[in-house]
């Protein structure tokens, strides 16, 4: 089969691997939509397993059946999870899937940018997902960024009526623009460096949306009646928008640090101003959970995120390479949401 073997953001090429031969419990699925995270452009993140096939936003059909399996059968249409819980560790019976040993040793083989995985059978029980008919396999291929986006939001404490401020616009950020606005927030201020980002956000629910070079805090002010944000939260690695979230939550409120940084940096925080007094939370969100995936799938399903509209580019599986310049380069492309089409 062909797959798309990564060896680098600008090293992207079109390889032949055998299709997986699936056991007991296991299904082949045929990949006909997989999206490109913006965690698949960390090289920083990469390097070190490099060659790999990337790709974990991914719908498609099933193909095979392994022996044993009963729920699914071929033909059927699926979005997966590749990384899926034990539900019975310390972690998993306290709420904290996503840092369950098991969620981060599972994955399916190979990655989504490939004609075909195979789905483990660990990740057939708890981590399959049935497509309705009004779902397309493009949408599918949000149920994953979605999730997450929903668990970073329930981990914010966000409740409706509050005034939310998303910083970096990106798909991430316009993901939580889009479920914040859906949620109910009182108000939801978008920032970015770029332009088209941010003309995005107004049509996924922006209220407001500021430049990122501009004062932020001051803006929150003038908008929202002399008040800083409730909930921050950062959709960029950037230094410079971690010190601007520190500067724009309100007292009691919190910021979500939802994006890594680089490797190896550190921010240095003054107790006093930030913490001491003001009763801010500083928390980060990883990954979903099976029921964030099942939430997120409702959603869509039911036509409350409008997904589909947020993608720019569709590309065939020989043109992984340029999708993976569209998402790393964004400004130069327009891009904000890239799906590839393996069986194109």
């Amino acid at each position: 089969m062909r797959v798309a073997m990564y060896y680098s953001n600008q090293d992207v090429r079109q390889e032949e691997m055998p299709t997986p031969e699936i056991g007991s419990g296991e299904l082949l699925m045929r990949v006909e939509a997989s999206g490109i995270c913006g965690s698949d452009v960390m090289e920083w993140y990469r390097v070190h397993k490099v060659p790999l096939v990337l790709g974990h936003e991914v719908a498609g059909t099933i193909e095979a059946v392994g022996e044993g399996v009963q729920k699914y059968k071929v033909g059927d249409r699926v979005t997966v999870a590749h990384h899926v819980p034990c539900n019975t560790c310390y972690y998993c019976l306290s709420g904290n899937h996503t840092v369950c040993d098991t969620l981060r040793q599972t994955n399916f083989d190979p990655g989504g940018f490939a004609e075909y995985i195979r789905l483990p059978a660990i990740n057939v029980d708890r981590g399959v997902f049935a497509l309705p008919e009004e779902v397309s396999f493009e949408e599918g291929t949000f149920v994953e960024p979605v999730a997450c986006v929903l668990r970073g939001q329930r981990r914010s404490g966000m409740r409706p009526g509050d005034t939310v401020l998303v910083i970096g616009s990106g798909i991430a950020g316009l993901l939580h623009v889009h479920v914040a606005s859906m949620l109910g927030a009182g108000m939801v201020i978008a920032t970015d460096v770029i332009d088209h980002r941010l003309e995005a956000a107004q049509r996924f629910g922006a209220h407001v949306t500021v430049h990122a070079t501009d004062d932020i805090s001051a803006c929150l002010r003038r908008v929202n009646d002399g008040r800083l944000a409730e909930v921050v939260i950062v959709c960029t690695g950037a230094e410079s928008a971690i010190k601007q979230a520190l500067g724009a939550v309100e007292r009691g409120g919190t910021v979500l640090f939802f994006a890594p940084t680089e490797p190896d940096v550190t921010i240095p925080l003054s107790l006093n101003d930030v913490f001491w007094r003001n009763d801010v939370t500083l928390t980060t969100s990883y990954a979903g959970a099976p029921a964030d995936y099942a939430t997120a799938l409702e959603l869509i399903g039911a036509g409350q995120l409008r997904v589909g509209e947020m993608i720019t580019h569709r590309l065939g599986l020989t043109e992984t390479a340029l999708g993976f310049r569209m998402v790393s380069s964004p400004q130069e492309y327009n891009s904000i949401k890239v799906i590839i089409e393996p069986q194109r």
